[in-house]
């Protein structure tokens, strides 16, 4: 079987044509040398979404479709066929109140996708596909950005804007800054001018004397993580760690994206009772990060977060870039440990893993969370809390964070147990209101609140 080998487009072409022929992940990797789980992630990490109807009729992913005669839901019927019920019209999902969007199960166990599904001919609802072609060259493009960019914490770069800034604003060019500041800047003039062109500076192109006079090359803009945050804190360090302090509860930190670029939650989620904390940020940057930790010590108070997260065990995203802000309050006191993974090994955080799986019964892998806030990402943490596990011997996370800590903890936190008849763990919950908003773009900001409750 190979391994730490990466996939290649002919091993690619190969996977498409295999799903077609409806051959299963084993056996898949069976043809290719490859294990199951490789080609499992291959297929997820690569996925297009794509709202086509089927012959003759237009996308419809209503859960009421076949049933409903609604007609002339449109003034003036926007339908070629005025006579038609609202149904066989293509703006019918986007008009109609009482619509309610239909999942296809087949797309929430393996294959994940409707390559070599039977009913795709015939099928209105959304449908996720994997292309050799498509996934190669996002993987291309993904391997290209990881070995770009400019390696320098947020802490850095404010250091270097507080210093060459306003030097720029006194009319002097870069080159003259860092032949008499090099000592103090520590990097070329060449990275100087990438942060003025990156936006990261208080300055702009516009305050330099001679870089508006030339036209702007076409190249990507990517600010990478500083690796040397990891230093002292590897999966390794942390193991160590835990060796010494067993008794110390584990809190897992992670983002779940939807839609690239638009609106991303965070998770925090106590291992010892599955209960998971999620809240909605803006952008995906450590800032937020920092800003929803910052709330969460102001909240609880310093003795009951240092009890509840003495450790924060997180991946190699960019939004864990910094760990000395999580690590230590504003008077520089230590109030948690953060470690990160290994890179490519969610399994070493598998019960955050496991429990965002939850999350995409709400919120599918490609969907835009533009148009949620955080009132309705507490409703639905709400619910999933509420939700019997058979690991926790059918006891609810709550009910065993509760036996931990205690109900006042929970209280600060705002998190509200959900009936056991009355848990739903579909995006109903939302009301029809927020539902026709699903990926809409809202461009509003959205504070972000400590509550987890309703």
């Amino acid at each position: 079987m190979a391994k730490h080998k990466h996939l290649t487009l002919e091993n690619r072409i190969t996977i498409a044509n295999l799903l077609d022929k409806n051959y299963s992940f084993k056996g898949i990797g069976t043809e290719l040398g490859k294990d199951c789980t490789t080609i499992s992630k291959e297929i997820r990490n690569h996925i297009i979404f794509k709202k086509t109807g089927a012959y003759g009729r237009p996308y419809n992913a209503c859960l009421h479709r076949l049933s409903c005669d609604v007609r002339m839901l449109c003034s003036p019927c926007s339908s070629g066929r005025k006579s038609s019920f609202c149904k066989f019209c293509k703006s019918c999902n986007s008009k109609c109140p009482d619509f309610e969007q239909e999942f296809c199960i087949r797309l929430t166990k393996p294959p994940y996708v409707c390559n070599g599904c039977e009913k795709l001919k015939s099928c209105t609802l959304e449908k996720h596909f994997y292309h050799a072609t498509a996934a190669y060259t996002e993987y291309k493009d993904v391997l290209s950005e990881a070995r770009s960019g400019i390696s320098l914490t947020e802490d850095e770069v404010k250091h270097l804007d507080a210093l060459v800034s306003p030097l720029i604003m006194r009319g002097q060019s870069l080159n003259h800054i860092c032949a008499n500041n090099m000592d103090s800047i520590m990097v070329s003039e060449s990275t100087l001018y990438r942060l003025v062109d990156y936006n990261l500076f208080s300055v702009g192109n516009i305050d330099l004397p001679r870089k508006v006079r030339y036209k702007p090359r076409k190249h990507k803009k990517n600010f990478k993580v500083d690796k040397r945050c990891r230093i002292g804190r590897t999966f390794e360090d942390y193991q160590r760690f835990m060796e010494e302090h067993p008794h110390l509860p584990v809190t897992q930190m992670d983002s779940v994206e939807g839609r690239k670029g638009g609106k991303v939650l965070l998770t925090i989620h106590f291992v010892k009772s599955e209960l998971m904390l999620a809240f909605i940020r803006d952008s995906n940057d450590s800032q937020s990060v920092i800003d929803v930790v910052d709330q969460l010590y102001f909240k609880l108070g310093t003795d009951v977060f240092t009890t509840l997260i003495p450790i924060l065990l997180g991946d190699n995203g960019s939004e864990f870039s910094n760990p000395t802000a999580l690590e230590f309050d504003n008077d520089k006191k230590r109030r948690t440990h953060v470690f990160y993974c290994d890179p490519s090994s969610p399994h070493q955080k598998g019960s955050a893993e496991r429990n965002h799986e939850f999350i995409r019964l709400f919120i599918p892998k490609g969907k835009s969370m533009d148009a949620f806030m955080q009132e309705d990402i507490s409703l639905m943490m709400n619910h999933i809390n509420s939700y019997s596990r058979e690991s926790l011997g059918n006891k609810t996370p709550y009910e065993v964070f509760a036996f931990l800590y205690g109900d006042d903890i929970l209280k600060r936190l705002g998190c509200t147990m959900i009936p056991a008849n009355e848990v739903n763990l579909k995006p109903s919950i939302f009301g029809k209101k927020r539902g026709s908003q699903y990926g809409s773009n809202i461009s509003e900001g959205t504070e972000i609140y400590l509550s987890v409750g309703n």
